[in-house]
């Protein structure tokens, strides 16, 4: 069976296997737009199989293609689709992914860099309680932001579909017929979530981060920001296993944090939603039915 996974974008979900990507969107019109793309096979002939190198490779595909139809959704959910559409240039795809990267390192490194040098100032000098502590402050700082987004009522539908394609996906992985009545069955935490993932990244930074011994707070930085990648690497080995065993009673309790966030990012889709994940799911598995597929070979 294909591995698949997803992300709930405007008025719409991405699905991704192993070598497409299937964009599905509700038009203002109602009808389903569905977009398809191949994903490159290099990797299938690099180095970057490796465990922590194939996450680490993983990462940065995801961002791009993540935010490349992230911007087509909005655009197909803003406009007539009947309208042709202007390509999304490598400029204006490098742009938004540097901003965000811009705005992460602000608040996960450099915020909770700044409040360990307030802890060695005024609490301890003890470097492990002040990575700890600068951990701790980098979990509540992460916990902050993903719970004020959650109060958006912006992104209140995204979290539909959010949910959507977690339906989705565990009826495709329980080999059931894609359909709106069998996917509503099913729950919609999923344990290879990106939200899982970014809490699992919060916990392993503290055992990575724990061997920088330098002093210099901007060399720290810099250490800490060149270690992500290591970071997000082996984050990536540990929610593949956690997917693959869930039913492991150590793995459901090493997740479970991971799920309960997923309250925060998941809303009960309603049946709209779960149509456009299912048709988004279709054309990435290659059982796609809708004829307005636009195929772009990428």
């Amino acid at each position: 069976m294909k591995e698949v996974g997803g992300q709930a974008v405007i008025e719409g979900v991405m699905m991704r296997s192993e070598d497409d990507v299937a964009l599905a969107v509700r038009s203002p019109e109602g009808n389903i737009i569905v977009k398809h793309e191949k994903i490159s096979e290099k990797k299938k002939r690099s180095v970057f199989r490796l465990p922590i190198l194939r996450g680490m490779y993983s990462l940065v595909q995801a961002l791009v293609i993540g935010v490349k139809y992230l911007t087509i959704s909005a655009n197909i959910a803003a406009t007539d689709p009947k309208e042709e559409e202007g390509e999304l240039t490598t400029a204006e795809i490098t742009t938004t992914i540097l901003m965000a990267m811009s705005i992460g390192i602000f608040l996960f490194i450099l915020l909770p860099q700044g409040i360990s040098k307030l802890i060695e100032n005024f609490i301890t000098t003890n470097p492990y309680y002040i990575n700890l502590l600068e951990g701790i402050s980098r979990i509540i700082i992460f916990l902050g932001y993903v719970f004020s987004i959650s109060r958006l009522d912006d992104i209140e539908k995204v979290f539909k579909y959010h949910g959507a394609e977690h339906k989705a996906i565990y009826a495709f992985e329980s080999e059931e017929e894609l359909t709106v009545e069998n996917a509503k069955r099913y729950p919609r935490l999923h344990p290879r979530c990106g939200t899982s993932f970014l809490m699992f990244v919060m916990v392993i930074s503290m055992l990575v981060f724990s061997v920088i011994a330098v002093d210099t707070w901007y060399i720290k930085v810099l250490c800490k920001i060149l270690l992500m990648p290591v970071v997000a690497g082996i984050s990536f080995e540990f929610i593949k296993m956690a997917g693959r065993n869930f039913e492991n009673p150590i793995i459901r309790t090493l997740v479970k944090p991971g799920l309960w966030l997923q309250y925060l990012t998941t809303r009960e889709p309603e049946d709209e939603q779960l149509e456009v994940a299912i048709a988004a799911l279709k054309e990435a598995i290659g059982e796609g039915i809708y004829q307005d597929t636009c195929e772009d070979e990428g």
